[in-house]
């Protein structure tokens, strides 16, 4: 990730710290080193790579994680969402214990798929989920939802954007839609890449698509790999109405943002998807994923019809079962406000050091400012203005905090971005927490108030320590 940089400020930076978390993590290295006899780089799941290795982790209770040379973190990834419980919960583990006591390989239906399913349904239902199927991941949910539109609609082409992840086949960094870089692991569909949150830009790509080709829109209300980058509320409501215009499906991949609503993100702003991907905590932080949608178009998949065959050994194992219907239970609507409450208050509290501090421009909204990117087909994104009939000019700023509710991100602007990035996670690891490399910390159900008051000193410490580089053109 990091190349030859020590020339620089934040390069020679990033490689003491780095030379201090090898000397301080001696029995994580041995790890990875070990690791890679068998794997490829000692990894199997790329996002937990870090350089010079990653730290391996031998237990979690309940907000924190112990490493294998014995060091206790708070815990602010919880799993990329899949955490949002924190670890060893009682209720979780009783489900799961119970489940397993009558069996687990059945290889028939069992008595938690039918219960798991109607509070899914129930749940998200006013975000268009009527009926429902079970995957593994979000992956696979993402993948059944695009089959399931190229059958419904007997067309080719998908509309997706700049930076939006929707499983390891179906990655579109902003390089891919200007044709610069290549993703060999995605799935071969005709794919139609427009810029994230540029409505002018999509009608154009979309004027030039052949009449009754468009067979679905996929969009993230939130994207989550790509930074925490919230969809504005009218390019959304600006796809719906494409989609419905073009006899196209839309389909919105909540497999992050269903936990910033009780009833998932669309119906929090008045949506409704064709096609709704779900994954992550809905399993109870099992192995899951969910796709579903109209009845008329699910109904695809009657088994006694046969018009559509969706296998997978683990769907309707009982261990995701059980946990899923106890975990349901635990995030509810209060417990969903109230971690919302947590990261609002949490973002609103860092760009208020980072305003103070001049890093982060005065805004009339001030510290509760949700940021909103817009991508181009060439150039840097720009914040999208209150007036949204002006074209964007703003410059994200060096140094912010992105997202909504509970799912946040810390992210940096310019050519050094990634250096930042990696100095930032190494600085806050070096402190005892721990968060995605990329800056990403959506909130889990055990932090407490003391937590999230560490973790803004620490932020706080970071900022004072580098704010004249990070305010200097340089940087």
């Amino acid at each position: 990730m990091v190349a030859d940089v020590s020339t620089t400020y934040v390069g020679s930076a990033l490689t003491e710290a780095q030379a201090r978390y090898a000397e301080l993590n001696s029995r994580s290295r041995e790890a990875n080193e070990a690791a890679r006899q068998s794997l490829p780089g000692g990894n199997t799941r790329t996002p937990l790579y870090a350089t010079p290795f990653p730290l391996t982790f031998k237990s979690g209770a309940g907000a924190t994680l112990t490493s294998l040379d014995g060091d206790t973190y708070l815990d602010f990834l919880g799993d990329y969402s899949a955490g949002i419980f924190g670890h060893r919960d009682d209720r979780l583990v009783k489900a799961i214990t119970d489940a397993l006591q009558n069996g687990w390989n059945l290889g028939g239906h069992n008595m938690y798929e039918k219960e798991l399913a109607a509070k899914v349904t129930s749940r998200f239902g006013p975000s268009g989920l009527e009926l429902v199927r079970f995957t593994n991941s979000g992956t696979e949910a993402n993948t059944l939802n695009c089959a399931t539109a190229l059958t419904f609609t007997g067309r080719k082409k998908i509309l997706t954007f700049s930076a939006a992840f929707h499983g390891s086949t179906f990655m579109f960094p902003i390089d891919l839609m200007r044709k610069t870089t290549e993703i060999p692991t995605n799935l071969p569909h005709e794919f139609v890449i427009a810029p994230f949150n540029n409505i002018p830009a999509t009608k154009a790509i979309l004027d030039d698509l052949p009449k009754d080709s468009l067979a679905a829109i996929i969009v993230e209300p939130i994207q989550g790999s790509g930074g925490c980058r919230p969809a504005s509320v009218e390019f959304l409501h600006f796809l719906r109405n494409i989609a419905d215009q073009q006899r196209a499906l839309l389909i919105v991949d909540e497999v992050m943002a269903s936990r910033l609503s009780p009833n998932g993100y669309c119906a929090s702003i008045g949506l409704r998807a064709d096609l709704l991907s779900l994954g992550k905590y809905v399993g109870g932080g099992m192995t899951f994923g969910a796709f579903g949608g109209r009845r008329e178009i699910m109904e695809l998949y009657d088994p006694s019809k046969s018009r559509l065959q969706h296998g997978g050994t683990f769907n309707n194992n009982v261990v995701t079962m059980a946990a899923g219907i106890e975990g349901l239970k635990i995030y509810n609507a209060s417990k969903v406000d109230r971690l919302n409450a947590s990261g609002v208050g949490l973002k609103k509290t860092l760009q208020q050091i980072l305003i103070d501090e001049g890093v982060y421009r005065h805004h009339p909204d001030g510290a509760s400012r949700n940021l909103i990117e817009v991508d181009f087909m060439t150039g840097p994104s720009k914040v999208l203005p209150d007036d949204t009939s002006l074209p964007p000019s703003e410059n994200l700023p060096r140094m912010f905090v992105s997202g909504l509710g509970s799912m946040l991100n810390v992210r940096f602007s310019g050519s050094q971005a990634l250096l930042w990035q990696a100095l930032f996670y190494h600085h806050m690891v070096q402190r005892h927490i721990y968060l995605a490399q990329r800056g990403y910390l959506p909130l889990n159900l055990e932090l407490k108030d003391a937590d999230l008051a560490r973790f803004v000193e620490c932020f706080k410490e970071f900022v004072l320590k580098h704010k004249q580089e990070l305010l200097s053109s340089g940087s």
